[in-house]
């Protein structure tokens, strides 16, 4: 039984590192005031859910948006994917992270005198 454990283990930590990553852009705007917080993250799926989560509980997360989470409530922001962008499998980590960097800056960009801030 330990062998079909350790087996499955393997099996499990093989699959971990197969996965797809796919990071992105990503925007937190506060539905009141029009305000987008822009971001980038290498784990799109992780930035969503621990924004449903602070949602769930009424805890801001992010920091920069904190005192306009407190002055305007939990409920009066969205969460948006702006930009997806999967890692290639030949691309290290600090590239892939360079490159999210870059897309953000794109973002920022062009989004520019719309309210926006990171």
């Amino acid at each position: 039984m330990d062998t079909l454990k350790k087996e499955t283990k393997k099996e499990m930590v093989e699959a971990y590192k197969e996965r797809q990553i796919i990071g992105g852009v990503y925007a937190v705007t506060n539905t009141r005031s029009g305000r987008k917080f822009i971001d980038a993250t290498t784990d799109i799926r992780g930035s969503k859910n621990r924004f449903d989560f602070s949602q769930k509980t009424g805890m801001c997360t992010i920091k920069k948006i904190e005192k306009d989470w407190k002055e305007s409530g939990a409920s009066s922001f969205v969460f948006e994917t702006l930009e997806e962008y999967a890692k290639d499998t030949s691309q290290t980590m600090e590239k892939f992270q360079a490159d999210i960097t870059t897309l953000k800056e794109l973002w920022l960009e062009k989004l520019s005198g719309c309210n926006v801030f990171s």
